[in-house]
């Protein structure tokens, strides 16, 4: 089994102890840089936290988004090598599963914090030529992208699109676990919330389970009522965004 980490793997953890903690668990694997860990590792401090937000995200949320960041841009200091070891890191990665080519990138195939990939954008029929162009340019039988923060999938003629929401929070109404994406030539050991097959490779959206509990603990402990993550966030974290499987992959 591969692990590869595809970004934004830092955001909550601004207890220097805990950044340590996550960013060495994760580079035990492999792993490509999000737009925070993009942000961190630059320290000009002028892109907030790269998030590249459409326009109908309410300007509160983004304005608090970037006070996380300028929050977690002061741990990163803590360290001089830590803001090292991300500016190495990789923007995309490709990778032969069977025989598909993997694209495994963060936000989507032409930008680190692109929205193509977002969920309702993989399922506009107004964006679906623009997809598919993304397919023949990029080589790639399989793209793997984060960075929207909601789970989906979608099947085009040239291949498939497997975004994971978040890993580490809800991704559906009522349902407190993460969500992976699994590529692999067998089928799953585990039940697969959705997924496809292409080439012979399976596509699947794994839950990833946690004790919920502990998480908003550490999560209260760092970020107290009424701090941006807290206002951004904590309601998710507690009860899920309102999005369905039905909507993740129609």
């Amino acid at each position: 089994m591969r692990v590869l980490f595809n970004g934004d793997f830092h955001w909550f953890d601004i207890d220097a102890a805990h950044f340590a903690d996550v960013q060495r668990r994760v580079l035990a694997f492999d792993a490509i840089a999000g737009n925070v860990e993009a942000e961190l590792a630059d320290d000009a401090g002028d892109a907030g936290c790269g998030c590249a937000y459409p326009d109908e995200v309410p300007e509160a949320v983004v304005t608090r988004s970037n006070l996380i960041h300028a929050r977690l841009s002061q741990t990163v200091r803590h360290d001089p090598m830590w803001r090292g070891e991300l500016a190495a890191l990789d923007y995309w990665r490709a990778v032969r599963v069977g025989e598909a080519r993997v694209g495994v990138v963060h936000g989507d195939a032409e930008a680190l914090a692109g929205w193509t990939f977002d969920a309702r954008a993989l399922h506009d029929p107004a964006q679906r030529t623009a997809h598919e162009a993304a397919f023949a340019a990029a080589r790639c039988d399989v793209f793997a992208s984060s960075h929207t923060c909601l789970p989906a999938l979608a099947r085009f003629n040239e291949g498939v699109v497997i975004n994971n929401g978040a890993a580490g929070m809800p991704n559906f109404r009522d349902a407190l676990h993460g969500v992976v994406s699994r590529i692999a030539v067998a089928p799953s050991p585990h039940s697969p919330l959705y997924g496809a097959r292409i080439r012979g490779v399976h596509v699947d959206a794994l839950p990833l389970h946690y004790d919920s509990a502990r998480w908003l603990d550490e999560f209260d402990s760092q970020w107290p009522a009424s701090s941006p993550a807290a206002l951004n966030y904590r309601e998710r974290i507690l009860h899920g965004p309102a999005w369905t499987l039905r909507e993740a992959a129609p």
